[in-house]
């Protein structure tokens, strides 16, 4: 397949990219580079896919509507992975433009061109804040979300119902996908995994946020990548339910899908287990709830496993110790 992946130097991008260019699928990634977070991280990450022949970089924002014209009318993909976006919750608190322009703006032209270039799917990263102040648990694509605690929410919202309607109109097959904290090797360095674990090996206190008391549902970056590489093979179709409560549109080739483990881990215990992988005890400075935070994240997976025939499965304690091995092979701490 022909294949186009936004925010291919990013975490979640360039694994789904590696996994796809191993398989011989021809990759065209799409990214900009911000400094958001390290560059080194993002040119090493895109440094693994260009060692591949069957791989083409464009770098610009996904904003920049007559690059991305150009890159599509050479590439004519048949599926498209848009995961590009301006990422994190905290940010998103003092610097909401950048989340309306590369969320909201850049997502419109991603998906007006998976219809005017007629994509066979076309797949969007979303995420579990998007079910913002929902106290039922666990989360189920179906439920309502009408409360998005924070920008970075609100914007994945407004591209998910940007492809929604095109979907209806013009009938591109849609997936959306609802991430659950996603961690491991190459990961992020603004998420709590990764900055626990650089100050824990720093000797530097860790903030932790209304005391610890937090759960959430961590997602394994290969559980992940599996998920994603089989629901590219099942795009939906309008008329089409696989389970009871399928989360398709009835009037459109749409479909939303969670992606998490199912399985909350308390936050207090995900800092042990760093611990433990690193060998030291981190200094922890108790803090206060975080403005736009949430106490609880819980996947429902029914219709990914009825979709795919596969859930995640890795135990954040052995998931957490790769990371950290990671850690030390590409930063070589002290």
């Amino acid at each position: 397949m022909n294949i186009v992946v936004t925010g291919a130097a990013g975490f979640i991008g360039s694994e789904i990219a590696l996994r796809l260019l191993r398989e011989g699928h021809s990759v065209t990634g799409i990214d900009c580079f911000t400094p958001y977070y390290d560059i080194k991280l993002k040119e090493d990450r895109a440094a693994r896919l260009a060692a591949f022949a069957n791989f083409r970089l464009a770098r610009s924002r996904v904003e920049d509507a007559e690059t991305m014209e150009r890159v599509f009318e050479r590439v004519k993909p048949d599926v498209i992975l848009h995961f590009a976006a301006q990422a994190g919750v905290r940010y998103s608190l003092d610097h909401p433009r950048e989340y309306i322009d590369a969320n909201v703006v850049g997502s419109f032209n991603i998906i007006d061109l998976a219809r005017r270039h007629k994509a066979r799917h076309l797949i969007l990263a979303s995420t579990s804040s998007a079910y913002g102040a929902n106290q039922k648990f666990p989360f189920e694509e179906r439920d309502s979300a009408p409360y998005p605690l924070t920008i970075y929410a609100a914007t994945k919202l407004a591209g998910e119902l940007i492809a929604h309607s095109h979907s209806h109109l013009y009938g591109v097959p849609t997936t959306v996908l609802r991430f659950f904290s996603v961690y491991g090797p190459w990961g992020r360095p603004d998420m709590a995994f990764f900055l626990f674990t650089d100050k824990i090996f720093k000797g530097q206190p860790i903030d932790v946020f209304n005391n610890g008391d937090l759960l959430r549902d961590f997602t394994y970056i290969d559980d992940l990548v599996e998920s994603i590489r089989r629901l590219m093979d099942v795009p939906p179709q309008q008329g089409s339910h696989i389970i009871r409560g399928d989360s398709l549109s009835p009037v459109a080739p749409y479909r939303l899908v969670n992606i998490g483990h199912a399985a909350p881990v308390r936050l207090l215990d995900y800092i042990e287990a760093i611990e433990t992988a690193i060998g030291r005890k981190a200094v922890k400075n108790m803090l206060g709830m975080q403005p736009g935070d949430v106490k609880q994240t819980y996947a429902d997976v029914r219709l990914l496993k009825a979709l795919t025939g596969y859930t995640p499965n890795t135990d954040y304690r052995d998931g957490i110790a790769r990371f950290v091995d990671w850690y030390r092979g590409y930063y070589k701490p002290e």
